[in-house]
């Protein structure tokens, strides 16, 4: 696949070379994701400041909470390069099992990897999000009793940027990031 808006490519521009560099841990090379939002310099500006934010321990969810949501908001959205880039960096950290994996890939929160009432609402949120873009008063109570209102914001932000993300990544066609998984390396359960 062949990306329809080119990831700028070393030597970086002036303007967004710094940038690029404070976006990945010391001595890794920018995703092209990030590389991609460097054409427009003022939005990739603006991007890290948010994303910043997103993934780090300001953030009122913990790791495998955020991990949850990214990975299942990506995978709902179809974007295989998000979701890869998640799966690859983040997924053993956040304690995710190869089928809690495919489950959050293929399944739902009622497959039997998820023991975790927590992990489940955090799922079923997720999914009624991408689907009604609402979250009925039912599950919104279910949530109000587990999550904090700081929590509750952070997991509707984080669910939206996600799919921004997924947008930006699948309309300009980004392939994989080399020794990244791919949907199919995680099996769904069974008859999915």
């Amino acid at each position: 696949m062949t990306a329809r808006i080119p990831p700028v490519t070393a030597p970086y521009p002036d303007d967004v070379g710094p940038l690029l560099r404070r976006m990945m841990p010391a001595g890794e090379e920018p995703i092209a994701l990030f590389r991609t939002y460097a054409r427009n310099a003022p939005l990739t500006r603006a991007l890290h400041g948010w994303g910043s934010y997103q993934l780090s321990r300001r953030l009122s969810l913990g790791l495998r909470d955020r991990e949850i949501v990214i990975d299942r908001t990506c995978a709902r959205c179809g974007c295989e390069y998000e979701w890869s880039v998640h799966i690859a960096r983040f997924a053993a950290r956040a304690r995710l099992t190869d089928a809690q994996i495919g489950s959050l890939t293929h399944g739902s929160g009622s497959d039997a990897c998820w023991t975790a009432e927590r992990d489940r609402l955090l799922i079923d949120a997720t999914d009624a999000l991408h689907t009604h873009h609402d979250l009925d008063d039912a599950l919104w109570e279910q949530l109000a009793a587990e999550f904090s209102p700081d929590q509750l914001l952070d997991l509707l932000m984080l669910c939206g940027w996600y799919h921004a993300i997924s947008f930006t990544a699948r309309a300009t066609r980004l392939p994989l990031e080399p020794g990244t998984p791919r949907f199919t390396d995680f099996p769904g359960p069974a008859g999915r």
